[in-house]
């Protein structure tokens, strides 16, 4: 008798067979992964909200302004 193993799971079983993990160690390792980066993404926007002045209106000029400070950044010239 055999037993047939969907594509998506011998796609898993060949990722920890390559890293010499069992399968379940591998998913282990991919869910500590994720809940790491879930944890950091929780602590930057804490960070943000904590990062100064709560702004009371935001308008079309604030965002616009916001833009062309990080398009400014992104090429290396810093914020108007």
């Amino acid at each position: 008798m055999s037993i047939v193993i969907p594509p998506e799971l011998e796609t898993l079983r060949a990722k920890a067979k390559s890293v010499g993990l069992t399968v379940e160690a591998y998913q282990e390792r991919l869910i500590s992964a994720d809940e790491q980066v879930a944890d950091e993404l929780t602590v930057r926007a804490l960070e943000g909200l904590k990062s100064g002045e709560p702004i009371e209106e935001v308008g079309t000029e604030y965002w616009e302004e916001k833009h062309k400070n990080f398009r400014r950044s992104s090429l290396g010239k810093g914020p108007a």
